[in-house]
């Protein structure tokens, strides 16, 4: 294994789970917007 693929492999890891972070942050913002639709937060 090369530096380039070792390089690729932690940005692979990082971006999915920042996407799994984000995905369940947009679930968890939609489950509550619809629960108590006055209040909205950024």
């Amino acid at each position: 294994m090369n530096t380039l693929d070792i390089i690729t492999v932690i940005a692979i890891i990082l971006f999915a789970r920042l996407g799994v972070r984000l995905f369940i942050r947009y679930r968890k913002l939609k489950k509550e917007s619809k629960e108590n639709s006055s209040e909205e937060s950024d």
